[in-house]
């Protein structure tokens, strides 16, 4: 299992292009296999939980293939409707399937899912909304097996999520395409990625009222065709690479990327005492002298994204005074704080809240990644730290972040992928 040695007390500054959304391009990837006609997906990130979904989607029977930054697919040749626990239980995203395939064949298998062990993500708001457009669902031996009505085509109608879910709504507005008659989906998840998902749906053909607001309504169709669209740009990896500039007296410009999708964590970053100037396509910031603290909330877009909350606390780890994180979104998303602690950190953790009391350097340290932002927090603590540290699991971090290490050392940081005892 491949490992990151990292050299620190480095200054992160420097230009970095910014990659294709992997939380937009997942989804994407799965609407394709909605369409009667071949569909192009531009500017995909080549990242593991990409592969993961080709290789799903592939082994359907379906005509995908990822050639550079684009993917091209081809359902004609399609085959079965049969998603395996080898391959979903990897990736959590593989869920996002099922909606498909329902809404355009009637029917599908599809694996409870994996991921990132970030707490209970269950499956059941995707599960109850199908069962609402009257599909017969029965989860048997780790599978969902789904069937539309009879009739082959699920029904439109009224669903409220009891929570809002990004996946759930990402699942189930794909289905809403096909359905007969309308559907009106309330407490959606606003998020960007569930934007772009709408706005690629829209060109496929779909008709949808509400797109970006917390109620959809969906016309469905009889069918879908293929379309030409571009993955929108990784907000997250953004806001990581540039959270290095905050903590190491850096200067960071991210290209073709989106200010208008970062903006709560702009803001923060401000309050931190970063300059952060923007054009259209690129963002950058500028810090000198130590972080000033925050108090962090995390919440559903347009809140704080909790996909940001590791790489702000190892910031906040560097603040010059004492910061708090409350956590809102997923229940163990704090398995990064041993670690941080490990190289010197003072974090105390009450239930959803950790308090963060600033240090002057962190210290190299052995540490272990726990999640794919998690990750990414360790990788720009190690940059800043003194004397070399050994990251391990860094598998977490292929599943989010593409070319990673060439994309860091053009930032100034002295990294390594080494084996390990090699």
């Amino acid at each position: 299992m491949d490992q990151f040695l990292i050299t620190g007390r480095s200054r992160i500054a420097g230009e970095v292009t910014i990659s294709g959304a992997k939380n937009a391009a997942l989804p994407l990837l799965a609407a394709m296999i909605l369409a009667e006609t071949p569909t192009t997906l531009n500017n995909v990130p080549t990242l593991q939980d990409v592969r993961t979904l080709v290789k799903l989607i592939a082994g359907m029977g379906v005509n995908i293939v990822k050639e550079g930054s684009t993917v091209r697919c081809d359902t004609s040749s399609i085959e079965n409707y049969f998603a395996p626990y080898d391959l979903v239980k990897t990736m959590r995203a593989s869920i996002l399937v099922l909606g498909p395939l329902l809404a355009r064949f009637g029917e599908a298998e599809v694996s409870l899912p994996g991921g990132c062990a970030i707490g209970s993500r269950p499956v059941d708001q995707h599960l109850k909304a199908f069962k609402a457009m009257g599909a017969d669902i029965m989860v048997e031996n780790g599978y969902v097996k789904a069937k539309a009505p009879e009739g082959g085509r699920l029904i439109g109608c009224e669903f409220s999520f009891d929570m809002v879910t990004v996946g759930g709504t990402e699942n189930v507005l794909i289905a809403a395409t096909l359905a007969k008659g309308t559907t009106i989906l309330e407490n959606c998840a606003r998020e960007p990625e569930v934007v772009d998902l709408a706005n690629m749906l829209v060109a496929m053909g779909a008709k949808i009222k509400g797109i970006g607001t917390a109620v959809m309504t969906i016309e469905g169709v009889d069918s879908l065709h293929g379309c030409d669209y571009s993955v929108v740009p990784d907000r997250i990896e953004t806001g990581s690479y540039l959270a290095g500039a905050l903590m190491t007296c850096g200067d960071v410009t991210a290209k073709n990327t989106a200010p208008s999708l970062l903006q709560p964590v702009l803001q923060k970053f401000e309050e931190m005492g970063a300059v952060i100037t923007t054009g259209d396509d690129w963002i950058r910031a500028q810090m000198s002298g130590r972080p000033k603290p925050v108090n962090i909330r995390t919440q559903p877009h347009p809140g704080f994204p909790t996909d940001m909350q590791a790489q702000l606390m190892a910031v906040c780890c560097l603040a010059d005074g004492t910061s708090t994180i409350s956590e809102n979104i997923f229940e163990n998303r704090y398995m990064h704080v041993p670690e941080l602690k490990r190289m010197g950190a003072d974090i105390q953790v009450d239930g959803h809240t950790a308090i963060i009391r600033g240090i002057e350097q962190f210290n190299a340290a052995p540490v272990m990644a726990t999640d794919l932002r998690a990750s990414m927090s360790l990788v720009m603590a190690a940059a800043a730290a003194q004397g070399q540290t050994v990251i391990d699991r860094i598998y977490h971090i292929d599943r989010g972040y593409e070319n990673v290490e060439e994309k860091l050392r053009g930032l100034g940081v002295n990294i390594e992928r080494i084996k390990p005892n090699g």
